[in-house]
């Protein structure tokens, strides 16, 4: 039995290897505070999340698969609850009923423990059986309906009667039948475990009926060798029996493991959204385009890591482009636009990972692969300067870089003079969109976005910080004309509360 809630025809596999690009996406786009919210204070959850956030879907088909399921487990919230917790509680008891020990490689013991434990596990299994049977109705996804209708088939009455008649069967309550042959030296060897014969029925038939000749061999009751022998023996015929019942125990906990895990990606996702609708901010499923169909509209999109952290009031944006392949940011300082393009990076994991999205609606074209390039702090071990750390990473990046990639800069490269800055910027945005790759680039270069902006190229989008005249920062992000300075007077004042300070426009001193 597979769950395949993650994939449709994949085990979903959690395991600590997470690729580079990701790991600093994680850092940069500040994602654990999304897989915090996600897993809401479990361990287990957390590392189920950032697997899952780690290898991003590419294919249309495979997102919607998800997010069918998801829509199940929104709609049935209570009933997917009930079923994880019944899983999880099952699994807690693995370690308390299923303990071998240093008996461990007599397979009397293992079978004695098998049994055991498999009997415990099947009054789990018809608790399973039972939330699929009542609910197989109440769900719509194929992933849903095909793991609810494995469960109702598998596990029917007939099959569970059967393995309860054999669990009965293998406590073997009327003795061990082997058989075996003699061997070198009259050693046995071939030992085989033989079906006990089937009573015979009624008491004056046993009575009378003539038995077959046999030898009985008493053991003294101080007699350790007799019974080391003897257990010895029993042990040689078992030795099959209960290899085979430890392998199906694994199995059932194999798939116990396995629904609990991808379960727990869904679990995680409820949890999300309990924790976003207490903030009123809306969640949608995002429509995915395929990849080189550029394509970014949405509506009311918001940063859910700031809605997470913040009491404040959180500002959404809006953008509707097509065939876009390269987004300039620029702007007054501090006016929303790292949190805009954290809010696009968050929103192309979660579509690629199958989650809905804190928008009122989104629309994307698929990536291959996210990488972030944030302007980094100085080296603290004096090897090399911020430029010389950015432009190694850059270097990286394009080292792993392909076709439909997706890139999200925020100041990067602003470690030297504007001059050089631009002239860097300048060549990194031109080979990159020449080479098909999605780009956002939040920048305070104003040389290189006034300058790049003259060329008019028509795949590239300008977008600016919204501020008012009085200095206010809307923290709307709008389509404008790039503009050749950030407003970094209104911090000065903010902060020092220093005097008015005049500009020299070339004719009258203006305020």
């Amino acid at each position: 039995m597979n769950a395949y809630l993650m994939y449709k025809d994949n085990d979903f596999i959690v395991d600590d290897n997470i690729p580079e690009n990701i790991k600093f996406a994680m850092k940069d786009l500040e994602l654990a505070v999304l897989f915090h919210a996600l897993s809401d204070g479990d361990d287990f959850l957390y590392s189920v999340v950032r697997k899952a956030c780690s290898v991003l879907l590419s294919g249309i088909p495979d997102i919607e698969y998800r997010q069918a399921i998801l829509r199940d487990c929104l709609y049935n919230e209570d009933v997917i609850r009930t079923f994880y917790n019944v899983v999880v509680e099952c699994l807690q008891m693995e370690k308390e009923k299923l303990h071998y020990g240093v008996f461990g490689h007599y397979p009397s013991a293992v079978l004695h423990q098998s049994l055991s434990f498999t009997q415990f596990l099947m009054t789990y299994l018809q608790k399973i059986k039972i939330i699929a049977q009542e609910n197989i109705h109440h769900v719509e996804s194929p992933g849903m309906v095909r793991l609810f209708s494995m469960l109702v088939q598998e596990l029917n009455d007939d099959y569970m009667s059967t393995i309860e008649r054999h669990l009965k069967q293998m406590t073997f309550k009327k003795g061990v039948l082997i058989s075996a042959r003699l061997g070198q030296g009259n050693q046995g060897k071939d030992y085989v475990l033989r079906r006990p014969n089937p009573p015979q029925k009624g008491w004056f038939r046993r009575l009378w009926t003539k038995r077959p000749a046999h030898y009985t061999v008493q053991l003294a009751a101080r007699d350790e060798n007799g019974f080391r022998a003897l257990s010895d023996l029993k042990d040689e015929g078992l030795v099959l029996i209960a290899n085979a019942m430890a392998q199906s125990t694994a199995h059932l906990l194999n798939f116990l493991k396995s629904l609990r895990t991808e379960l727990g990606f869904y679990i995680s996702c409820l949890n999300l959204a309990q924790a976003l609708n207490k903030r009123n901010i809306p969640l949608c499923f995002p429509v995915p385009i395929y990849q080189r169909e550029r394509h970014h509209v949405f509506e009311a999109l918001f940063d859910p890591c700031l809605a997470l952290t913040s009491d404040r009031e959180i500002v959404s944006n809006t953008l509707r482009t097509d065939n876009k392949n390269t987004f300039i940011i620029t702007g007054a300082n501090q006016g929303g636009k790292s949190t805009f393009l954290r809010s696009i990076g968050l929103a192309q994991i979660m579509m690629q990972t199958g989650m809905f999205v804190s928008a009122e609606c989104y629309s994307a074209d698929l990536c291959r692969q996210i990488f972030t390039h944030y302007k980094c702090e100085e080296d603290s071990h004096m090897v090399s300067g911020k430029l010389d750390e950015e432009l190694r990473r850059m270097s990286d990046i394009v080292d792993a870089l392909q076709r439909d990639d997706l890139v999200l800069f925020n100041e990067s490269f602003s470690a030297t003079n504007s001059r050089e800055g631009a002239e860097i910027i300048r060549g990194v945005v031109t080979a990159l969109a020449e080479s098909n790759v999605k780009l956002f680039f939040v920048t305070h270069t104003a040389e290189f976005a006034c300058s790049f902006y003259q060329e008019d190229r028509q795949d590239t989008v300008y977008l600016c910080a919204e501020r008012r005249d009085d200095g206010e920062r809307t923290y709307k992000i709008a389509e404008g004309v790039p503009l050749d300075i950030s407003y970094g007077e209104d911090l000065y004042r903010d902060v020092f509360d220093a005097s008015p300070v005049y500009r020299n426009t070339g004719e009258d001193s203006e305020r």
